[in-house]
């Protein structure tokens, strides 16, 4: 079964870490995805730009409406993202827990896909 592990943060948070602790982060990650790569999990994934750089379009009376950014108003945002194959949630939340990013406040949601 698949399912995506979504990486939440904080961005002014983020970007407050000295530039060498962010490379760290990085480096760790890395770490951490060659590691789910070597163990076949790992079918894709990548960190995202910042908020700033989103579109959200709804349509709430048939008209889209598309604005500048994300349209959740939070701290946490989406930050990135792994898309694993697992035998069940139980697995998933397992390599979910070994992500580098919990260690600095970032939060990862395991969503199951609907369709495999």
């Amino acid at each position: 079964m698949k399912y995506l592990l979504l990486v939440y943060g904080d961005e002014k948070k983020w970007m407050g870490l000295p530039e060498a602790d962010r490379d760290a982060v990085f480096a760790e990650c890395e770490v951490y995805g060659n590691e789910i790569k070597a163990s076949g999990h790992f079918l894709a994934g990548s960190p995202l730009e910042r908020s700033a750089t989103a579109t959200t379009i709804r349509r709430p009376d048939g008209k889209s409406i598309i604005t500048d950014g994300p349209f959740a108003e939070t701290r946490e945002v989406l930050a990135g993202y792994h898309l694993v194959e697992c035998k069940d949630m139980d697995e998933a939340v397992a390599i979910g827990e070994r992500f580098p990013g919990l260690k600095y406040g970032m939060t990862i949601e395991v969503r199951a896909l609907m369709i495999d």
